[in-house]
């Protein structure tokens, strides 16, 4: 009797421990999306939820967040790091990051750091005290000390923005300078030459980009840089609306307005019309990120859509993958690219 029961028990092997990355590499998807599936987020399609259950039934995986945290002391909370949580383009942004958050069963925190160098380093050293799992940071600046803080978190850091390539950081960046030729190509394309530029707040990357591809842009079209075209901002409505009253001073005559985002589109547009000038009859306007106003404003905005909700996406994807995998593997750099969205405020005629 005795022996028999110690047959039967070396008759039982070992399970060995099945992983959602395992299921994923199973089902040929991401972690990501096996997380999207396994908690019924509707994005996904019905073939990836067939072959994600089929994974799931044959390695016989069993998901269980709870004995997850206690393995590896989680807590499952990870922080979004923004400047400026005011400006829709943030708040689109956090929804791409909460919809990935979720679905892999973390909570997000959102900080929003004024573009505060000292800010975001209270959220990296968040990451010390272990009172987050990993961040996602979004700088306005890209600094030696940011560089080399995120570097130093490369296992549980996620960034949005342009960082030097050989940082060794997951990186979500986005080809701003081609954004900005695409609002001044637009322009141009519509016959309209002297094309105006309010930038942004001076000394940030998206200001000198942005820059960049307005002068690029200009160049390729044969038309000279002027800088009494050109007014700087901070990203405000009224950083905008102020910048034409500098346009305006200068009694250039300028036919198109390119805007460093649309916050400043809208602001500009209304000080133009205020001003008795028509929108877009004597004044072309485009801004850059399609934020919900734009498709609101009176005339709906021609915007370069940045892809915020998208980006951020992809951020949350990395970022949890990363941590499912115990910050193990090469980083990864993703490039987003911009889309042209035409509406009243450049049309002809």
């Amino acid at each position: 009797m005795y022996a028999g029961r110690m047959n039967r028990t070396h008759a039982v092997q070992k399970v060995p421990h099945v992983t959602i990355a395992d299921v994923a590499e199973r089902a040929g998807v991401s972690v990501g999306t096996v997380s999207r599936v396994l908690n019924n987020v509707e994005n996904t399609g019905a073939d990836v939820r067939l072959r994600v259950r089929g994974a799931v039934e044959a390695l016989g995986y069993v998901p269980n967040h709870a004995a997850r945290s206690l393995k590896r002391r989680l807590t499952m909370q990870i922080a979004l790091v923004v400047p400026d949580l005011g400006n829709p383009v943030y708040a689109q942004m956090a929804v791409g990051v909460q919809r990935e958050a979720a679905a892999s069963g973390y909570h997000l925190t959102l900080v929003s750091s004024g573009g505060d160098w000292s800010e975001e380093r209270l959220a990296l050293q968040s990451l010390e005290e272990r009172q987050v799992d990993g961040a996602i940071v979004c700088s306005l600046n890209v600094t030696q000390n940011l560089v080399r803080s995120v570097a130093e978190h490369a296992s549980s850091i996620c960034v949005i923005g342009a960082l030097p390539l050989d940082c060794p950081v997951d990186n979500v960046r986005l080809d701003s300078v081609r954004g900005a030729e695409l609002a001044v190509e637009h322009l141009v394309g519509s016959g309209r030459r002297r094309v105006g530029f309010v930038n942004g707040t001076p000394g940030t990357v998206p200001h000198e980009v942005r820059d960049r591809g307005y002068r690029q842009a200009l160049a390729r079209a044969g038309i000279a840089y002027d800088e009494r075209w050109v007014a700087s901002g901070d990203f405000t409505m009224t950083g905008g609306y102020e910048a034409v009253d500098r346009l305006l001073d200068t009694r250039v005559p300028f036919e198109a307005l390119f805007c460093a985002n649309d916050m400043m589109a809208l602001g500009a547009m209304r000080r133009l019309q205020e001003s008795g000038v028509s929108v877009p009859r004597q004044v072309a306007v485009v801004g850059m990120d399609d934020i919900e106003a734009a498709r609101m404003s009176t005339p709906t905005l021609t915007t370069v859509s940045l892809l915020a909700r998208e980006r951020g996406r992809i951020a949350g994807e990395l970022l949890l993958r990363r941590l499912s995998g115990g910050g193990a593997g090469e980083p990864q750099k993703v490039t987003v690219l911009p889309k042209l969205i035409t509406r009243e405020s450049s049309a002809v005629g």
